[in-house]
This record gives structure tokens, C-alpha cells and sequence, in this order.
């Protein structure tokens, strides 16, 4: 089975005091202890990042540890991401993130961890970079279309609500045909993907969303079925 996570926002960066995402993440392992492996690419390999990951992962049922590709753990990245049961990717420069990855071979590596079973899940860059393509601001100024790993189908679009020109931009984006469709999601959301077909979308919040963002003469905006985690 090969399942992807991907956050519109949320977590434990961007609510530390809300666990529900990152449980939810913890328990589709399957595994009793399961090892997650945070990677902090996109954020230039932040030390807060990591520390936030390590503040939050040590109370939790599991054997955290991270990827830095600015101090590697070893030269064998394939042994080291292989033994891992979850691999966390976080936010940031979706642009770096995939240059930095192409690099070390960790596109490759991590396209064979997902086809093994391990779960791959990540929050905005951290979720772009699994589909065919995102809306992402690396290049900075304005959001604009990005070619990623392509393990999901179609283009994704985090912070949907938490960004107020997302949601235009990917309209935009889309109507012009700059990128195809795809999955919205608001912070707090989780889209679950398993063999690259929608499972369930989870939320953090009760009011949180997910969209089908399509076009179809004009933009077609569909509310998919979300399942707030607080009542579960």
C-alpha cells in the first residue's frame, strides 16, 4: 500500500498546541513505534524547524529523527530513509527543496521508499512536492506554477484559506491552463492518498475545507466530504 499526506497547513509548526494532524499522521503507519524522519529541506535546514519537530515528535509514540542535507547523518541516504516507517517533509522554498533533492538522488530515493510502503507525508512545500505540480511563491514575488515529483496526479494548492491570494492564483492559474487540476486544501486539512486515489481528508478544525479545483468553461470549485479529527 503507498500513502501520501499532504497538509495544507498545520501540524505542529503551525499549531503546536493542536496535535490531531500529526497523530493522524503517527497512527497510518501501523506500526506500534513507528521511526519518523523529519526532512527540513525547504527551510534551509532551520534549527528552530527541527527543534519544533523534536519538541513536539519525543512526547509522541514513535522514534523521531531528521534528514539535513547541510550535515548529512551518513553517506548512504537510501539505507538511512529506508528504515524509516514515515518520512515528514516541511515547509519552505519548494524550488530548493526539488533542486536539493534532485542533487542528492532523494526524488528517486524517495519514489522507491513509497513504493515500498513507506508513508511520505509533508506540510505546503512539504505537500506541493509529491504532485505533478503546485502554486508555490520560491521564486519570490508573485505565486506561480512549479513541475514537481509527480508521485500524485494533477496540482495542489496548500493554504487555501490561511493566504488570502491563494485562492485567486490558483483559480487564475488553472483557468489559463498554466496548471492542470487539482487538490485544495485549507490549513489545518489533511488529504490522505493511498496508491494516489483520496482515502479521506481529515481536519484539525471543525470548519476546515478541501476543494476539486477543475476547469470545465469556467472554474469549477467542488467541496469535497472532510471529517473533523476532534470528533473521532
Amino acid at each position: 500500500m503507498k500513502q501520501i499526506i499532504t497538509l495544507g497547513g498545520g501540524g505542529f509548526s503551525m499549531e503546536p498546541h493542536n496535535p490531531l494532524l500529526d497523530t493522524y499522521i503517527l497512527q497510518q503507519s501501523n506500526k506500534v513505534n513507528p521511526k519518523i524522519c523529519f526532512v527540513p529541506t525547504a527551510s534551509g535546514d532551520s534549527e528552530n524547524y527541527i527543534a519544533g519537530f523534536y519538541s513536539f515528535f519525543n512526547s509522541q509514540q514513535c522514534i523521531p529523527s531528521h534528514l539535513s542535507l547541510f550535515s548529512p547523518p551518513t553517506r548512504d541516504l537510501e539505507s538511512f530513509i529506508m528504515e524509516k516507517d514515515i518520512i515528514y517533509v516541511g515547509g519552505g522554498n519548494t524550488k530548493n527543496l526539488l533542486a536539493l533533492w534532485k542533487e542528492w538522488s532523494l526524488d528517486s530515493i524517495f519514489k522507491t521508499a513509497w513504493n515500498e510502503g513507506i508513508l511520505l507525508t509533508g506540510i505546503s512545500a512539504g505537500s506541493i512536492c509529491w504532485f505533478e505540480e503546485g502554486i508555490t511563491d520560491s521564486f519570490g514575488g508573485d505565486l506561480e506554477p512549479i513541475a514537481c515529483l509527480g508521485f500524485l496526479p494533477g496540482s495542489n494548492c496548500p493554504h487555501y484559506d490561511g493566504e488570502i491570494n491563494r485562492r485567486p492564483a490558483y483559480h487564475n492559474l488553472v483557468k489559463t491552463n498554466k496548471l492542470s487540476s487539482g487538490i485544495a486544501a485549507d490549513d489545518g486539512v489533511a488529504v490522505h492518498f493511498i496508491d494516489q486515489e483520496i482515502h479521506k481528508i481529515v481536519s484539525s478544525k471543525p470548519n476546515g475545507k478541501a476543494y476539486k479545483v477543475s476547469l470545465d468553461n469556467d472554474i469549477n470549485e467542488q467541496e469535497l466530504s472532510v471529517e473533523y479529527l476532534g470528533n473521532m
